[in-house]
């Protein structure tokens, strides 16, 4: 009977211990990985929200994303750039922030819907008109109701940074970078945001989405990039839509439609919070539970059943057509970001370019046989391309340009490159990762892009692993299979006036009341929330900087880098264009220059094998000539840069070929329309003389003996600089 009292009391005491643990701290799962350089924790809520966590205290900051998975490639094809359209009214507010009144503003709003559905479904261009002014009245009446710009003003009140959004086809992301002590704040708003939000000030954003897309219009990279997708994605929404959409469906938009969008697609088991900074994982899971937990989650996410594409056997070829200089670009199709070959692909490309020592580094660049080519994979969720481009040199045709490009996959397809680049290319990836692990941002981006990808995080940690164990086979194999000769397309980007170039009309819209005085209770009570102050910490000379002296006397300004194990090496000299504007050139020249036992190819080569880089800058004030790289190969770096400074060598024939590129750049430059704003802007602010004239003309280029520039080389040293030094 003992034994059984006993027995029934340990019973009752387990349930009363487990019935504790029920009601104290709820226990977080979570995922990690081992050899995770970021030691993220990744976590799923009850309602199938994804949480990415990664912690860095070297700054009261954390960078927060929230990434939604849809984008452009799930708008409806009747209603094409209906995600980007969502994601600017996603900033309108909920209701209770962005309305004075939402109670009276409501009826407004549904009355506003109605008319938009029979506006987009009317045809006559006079009754269109009509309804469109009975739709300009609705929403200026509701305007008197509302508070625009009241989420600023809320991102203002916690000290946001960055706050912005981006929809792409596969994702729409939301990011915010807010102090270490708003997280409590930063939760509460975001979670109304996305469990509450309501359509308002829906036309004049319209028209802000409508100057978006005319400006879209006359930005050829944007034409190459859609022409590119159209050519090798036919049966795809990469291909057969666009992220901004149509001007016809921009013209008839949908709110009941965005409304049905928004809740099938903005639910928490489509989601996730990345979030790389200074916090506790601890309590901000609990946070992002508290605020993100009773989100209801959708059990019929729809999935995309898209037809796949067919190979291509036969070069598809395009023109586009706009103001901006003649250039031509190719482009192969490849698996998904998540795929294995998306991840050779990546291996394959640096091979080809890398902005040193690639195949079109040296063979084309080095050698000015363009006036610039370069290539880069695109990865998207579903497919993932490489994409190649260049612009010809004064005389040379696109099809010259062209050739040239395929000339160096037909390279790599032959196994025609040194396999030490394969080496090279593992030290750079490391120096790639350490840059990435530096910040915050493309910390927690690295979140969005594994979740959206739908890749296993553990595949993310050891990509490094799996692609230094490729060969040179494995390589050419690769090339031979992806990257034949008839299966690319082909962008010709020429000179004239696009047929498609069509905007537009705005309706005309009465100015909106803007109610800058107006303040939500939910903003107050935002603004009077207290939080644990940061104590800010300042910069101290004396001890936060060491400050020394070279053995010849130059002064040095150093950090110790405890982070990683990159250093970055800057020789600073109070002179610049001002002072002579041949340094520009000088510097430009340093690029196509060897030394006396180097040729330039040999020299890109070891930098590139190092992981290093180096740069000379001449500003109108100063000149920066920079070096970095991984730490462990400084010593080996600064040598060869210092041999280079010293030691370079004159290149007559590189010297003519520069001065004609730099007059054809220059003549490029006209045709571009962000270019001739720029200067303009400097134009305004600094009057006719100002940096931008400060440039050798074209009798002095074509004047100058390049020894004279050699010369302003190897005597930099010799004037008065400082070096600063942050490194291990």
């Amino acid at each position: 009977m003992n034994k059984l009292f006993r027995l029934a009391c340990l019973l009752l005491f387990i349930l009363a211990t487990a019935s504790m643990r029920g009601a104290g701290p709820k226990d977080y799962r979570y995922t990690t990985v081992p050899n995770d350089p970021l030691k993220a924790r990744i976590y799923t809520l009850d309602n199938g929200l994804k949480v990415y966590m990664t912690v860095n205290k070297e700054k009261p900051r954390i960078q927060t994303f929230i990434a939604v998975r849809v984008g452009g490639k799930n708008d409806p094809a009747e209603t094409t750039g209906l995600a980007h359209y969502f994601e600017h009214l996603m900033f309108k507010g909920t209701n209770h922030f962005g309305t004075q009144n939402y109670e009276a503003e409501k009826p407004l709003l549904d009355q506003i819907e109605q008319q938009f559905e029979i506006y987009r479904k009317t045809t006559d261009s006079v009754a269109r008109k009509n309804i469109y002014h009975v739709i300009d009245s609705l929403s200026y009446e509701a305007s008197k109701l509302s508070i625009p710009n009241e989420y600023d003003k809320l991102m203002t009140a916690i000290g946001a940074n960055g706050t912005n959004a981006y929809t792409s086809f596969d994702v729409t992301c939301y990011t915010e970078d807010i102090p270490a002590n708003q997280v409590e704040n930063w939760a509460k708003i975001q979670a109304d945001r996305f469990e509450n939000n309501v359509i308002r000030g829906f036309h004049t954003e319209l028209e802000t989405v409508y100057e978006e897309k005319n400006m879209s219009l006359t930005r050829d990279p944007r034409k190459v990039y859609e022409a590119t997708l159209s050519a090798l994605f036919p049966h795809h929404p990469y291909g057969t839509q666009t992220v901004l959409g149509t001007q016809e469906h921009l013209k008839n938009p949908s709110i009941t439609n965005i409304k049905n969008y928004y809740k099938m697609w903005y639910v928490p088991n489509n989601m996730a919070i990345c979030l790389s900074g200074d916090f506790d994982p601890d309590s901000m899971i609990a946070v992002v539970d508290k605020y993100f937990g009773s989100l209801k989650p959708n059990p019929n996410l729809p999935k995309l059943n898209l037809a796949k594409e067919k190979p291509i056997t036969t070069p598809i070829v395009r023109e586009v057509f706009g103001p901006d200089a003649e250039s031509v670009a190719l482009a192969w199709r490849f698996p998904g970001a998540a795929s294995k070959e998306a991840e050779i692909l990546e291996v394959v490309s640096q091979i080809l370019y890398n902005g040193q020592a690639g195949l079109i580094d040296l063979n084309l660049t080095q050698q000015q046989k363009t006036l610039s080519a370069y290539c880069y994979p695109m990865s998207m969720s579903d497919y993932s391309a490489l994409m190649m481009q260049g612009r010809p040199k004064q005389g040379q045709t696109l099809d010259e340009v062209k050739d040239l490009l395929l000339g160096e996959v037909k390279k790599l397809r032959n196994g025609d490159f040194d396999e030490k680049i394969l080496e090279a290319n593992i030290n750079n990836f490391k120096l790639n990762q350490l840059y990435r692990l530096d910040s915050n941002g493309a910390r927690a981006n690295w979140f969005v892009q594994s979740f959206v990808n739908g890749s296993d995080w553990a595949d993310e940690v050891n990509q490094l692993n799996r692609i230094s164990r490729l060969t040179k086979a494995d390589i050419v194999a690769f090339a031979n299979q992806y990257l034949e000769d008839t299966n690319y397309a082909i962008i010709y980007k020429r000179q004239g006036k696009d047929p498609n170039e069509k905007k537009i009309a705005k309706p005309t819209i009465t100015p909106i009341f803007m109610n800058r005085d107006a303040i939500s209770p939910f903003l107050k009570d935002i603004q009077g929330s207290q939080v644990t102050p940061i104590e800010p910490v300042f910069l101290d000379y004396s001890k936060d900087l060491s400050q020394l002296k070279t053995q010849n006397g130059i002064p040095v300004l150093y950090k110790q880098n405890t982070n990683n194990d990159i250093f970055e090496l800057t020789y600073l000299f109070d002179m610049g264009n001002n002072n002579d504007k041949a340094l520009g050139t000088a510097a430009q020249y340093l690029e196509y220059l060897g030394t006396s036992d180097m040729t330039p190819e040999q020299v890109k080569s070891e930098f590139y094998r190092m992981a290093c880089s180096f740069s000379v800058y001449p500003s109108s004030e100063r000149t920066y000539v920079e070096l970095s790289g991984l730490n462990e190969n400084m010593p080996a770096a600064i040598a060869l840069f210092e041999k280079l400074l010293a030691d370079a060598q004159v290149n007559k024939e590189a010297y003519a070929n520069l001065v004609q590129d730099i007059l054809k750049k220059r003549k490029d430059a006209k045709l571009n329309q962000m270019q001739n704003f720029s200067r303009l802007t400097t134009y305004i602010v600094y009057g006719p003389k100002n940096a931008a004239t400060n440039l050798l003309s074209e009798a002095e280029l074509t004047d100058m003996n390049p020894q004279e520039l050699v010369d302003r080389i190897h005597g930099l040293n010799g004037f008065k600089h400082r070096i600063l030094y942050y490194g291990p």
